[in-house]
């Protein structure tokens, strides 16, 4: 095609299969499509299991504790806290959490959950870690794919079957053993995604009849992208089917647990979801093996930037992921949906300038409703959810640097420093900051911003500029027929001397002092405004000044002072130095 000139490449991909021809997807009559995600779903973390199996340095009980505690706080309900077979210090948590429940240091609400292989050493194991636990699900998983059975297991799908309902009803009789407790289970088919979806379906339905699963005593099967070979849409009709077929539907807890090998967990989990899913397993901030586990950050905020309540406290970001930062040992990427330090962040001076504008415009609707801007339907540009909604300021939402614009330099100016620049203005002044920041090779922070627009426009309106004028001093009245009166002692040059002006304001009477010390001004543009609310409050002033005559320079001053006339007159003083300086 003549558009598209890129050639055939040297990879050896021929040796990898598509997934039509790994797994048979049954995918007829699908109704996800059409379905939309009016509810979250139940979330269930597996950061203390899972994840924390892919960290170099596998968290010690402080670690889990206070990721425990984190979980809690934020409203998750079913929390899987470890593999307490693997390991000794999986053991001692699962027992220090029994500990804590005894205490009353957990809410009676929490449901833990743990993980055991289908061997009964290992599930006895597993029990001794819950004894004194009053509910909690016990998680049994196996690899199921053609290529666990053959090439790890050596097993074909009658001894998987039959390994996997003798491990159920072991569970089964150690569960009646404590009729105290409220035991769930809960079913993994690892590598469903590439398992044969009838054998995946024999297995689920025979468990489910083995453990007698009511309405009011689920199973969960809990279906894995255990390493993704597909588009999410693939996953989508695999859950379906599932979802359609299983026995007792009333009576099962249809679960998934994408992972991310191909990028796209987080939309496999939200597709699944649409095909039936109740339950999705992931991480926060989506640690995990290889490329890790869905993230429940993202998907959960992505169903709150889409008006549903997700069902967990993400207001404040911030101290979530430094706890998590913290237990993980792992940063979390600046760039990471909604927790990403530059998420919120415009540097480019056409999205600065939209996002600005919907600022203004969000605030001025609040005010057209009469509510607070935190209760305003949200509308910015740029911005899918509000960050103060998730604990983040709008300081860091714009940043100035080489690539940024008049409109972000002027928020900011704005909003940390209270000066409103008028639009031609803006332009001006964003072309000393291209400059100063391309020099640099960094941005300008909201102070550095204010210094060089202090030192450009404020500075040679005032007296010492080293400018070719400077005012050293001036007095304004109002005669009786109304004309305005402005005597001034002016240093044009080495030439000092005093001047008197008249006009029909005191500007224009300043301006006509000037022009008999011999400098001719015209004001062609000028704004003014208070700098902050009271009566103490400064004024700034803006003129744009042709200076020189009818072919002189057009130029930009500004003044800030207690005195408004004071302002105006530093901002025509300090348009007179910069079009010397200019020349």
């Amino acid at each position: 095609m003549i558009w598209n000139p890129q050639r055939p490449g040297t990879m050896p991909f021929h040796r990898y299969r598509p997934y039509e021809d790994r797994v048979n997807v049954l995918a007829a009559d699908r109704s996800w499509p059409s379905a939309r995600i009016e509810s979250a779903p139940l979330w269930v973390p597996v950061d203390l299991r899972d994840g924390n199996q892919a960290l170099a340095e596998p968290m010690d009980t402080a670690r889990k504790r206070r990721f425990f505690d984190l979980l809690v706080s934020m409203g998750f309900k079913e929390i899987e806290v470890g593999y307490p077979s693997a390991s000794r210090t999986d053991f001692d948590f699962v027992r220090h959490l029994v500990g804590l429940v005894r205490s009353g240091a957990v809410p009676d609400d929490i449901t833990p959950v743990v993980f055991t292989p289908a061997r009964p050493d290992l599930i006895d194991r597993t029990f001794e870690s819950i004894d004194g636990l009053p509910r909690s699900v016990v998680h049994l998983y196996i690899p199921t794919s053609p290529v666990w059975r053959d090439v790890v297991l050596g097993r074909d799908r009658a001894a998987v079957r039959a390994t996997v309902e003798e491990a159920a009803a072991h569970m089964a009789r150690l569960a009646d053993a404590r009729p105290e407790s409220h035991i769930r289970f809960q079913f993994a088919p690892e590598t469903f995604n590439v398992t044969e979806p009838d054998f995946v379906l024999e297995l689920c339905d025979g468990l489910t009849e083995l453990w007698d699963a009511s309405p009011d005593r689920p199973v969960t099967h809990n279906l894995p992208a255990t390493v993704e070979i597909a588009t999410p849409n693939v996953y989508a009709d695999q859950i379906e089917y599932m979802h359609r077929n299983l026995a007792r539907r009333d009576s099962v807890i249809l679960s998934v647990h994408p992972h991310n090998d191909r990028g796209t967990g987080v939309a496999c989990a939200e597709l699944a979801v649409l095909a039936g899913a109740q339950r999705v397993e992931g991480c926060l901030f989506g640690n995990g093996e290889r490329t890790g586990n869905v993230d429940l950050v993202t998907l959960a905020l992505n169903l709150y930037a889409q008006g549903v309540d997700p069902m967990l406290d993400f207001s404040d970001i911030d101290a979530v992921r430094e706890v998590v930062e913290h237990c993980n040992r792992l940063p979390v990427h600046p760039r990471h949906p909604y927790a990403g330090d530059l998420v919120h962040t415009a540097f480019s001076g056409t999205h600065q300038d939209a996002i600005a504008k919907g600022l203004a415009h969000h605030a001025k609707q609040a005010a057209e409703l009469g509510v607070e801007p935190r209760e305003a339907p949200w509308n910015v540009p740029y911005l899918p959810l509000d960050p103060a909604d998730i604990g983040r300021s709008y300081e860091a939402v714009i940043r100035v640097n080489s690539q940024s614009g008049k409109g972000g330099t002027a928020y900011l100016l704005r909003t940390r420093h209270g000066l409103d620049l008028p639009a031609e203005l803006r332009a001006d002044f964003s072309r000393a900051v291209q400059d100063a920041t391309d020099d640099s090779g960094r941005e300008a922070s909201p102070d550095e911003l204010h210094e060089l627009f202090r030192t450009a426009y404020l500075v040679p309106g005032r007296p010492g500029s080293g400018g070719v004028l400077s005012l050293l001093s001036w007095t304004a009245d109002t005669a009786p027929d109304g004309a305005h009166r402005c005597v001034c002692t002016l240093q044009v040059g080495d030439r000092a001397g005093d001047f008197e002006g008249f006009g029909n304001g005191p500007l224009s009477a300043f301006v006509d002092a000037l022009a008999a010390a011999g400098i001719s001004v015209d004001v062609l543009d000028y704004s003014e405004h208070a700098v902050t609310s009271g009566g103490t409050s400064e004024a700034a002033a803006y003129a744009r000044c042709r200076v020189g005559g009818a072919d002189g320079d057009t130029v930009w001053g500004a003044g800030v002072d207690t005195s408004l006339l004071a302002a105006s007159v530093q901002a025509v003083v300090s348009a007179v130095n910069r079009a010397g300086a200019a020349g």
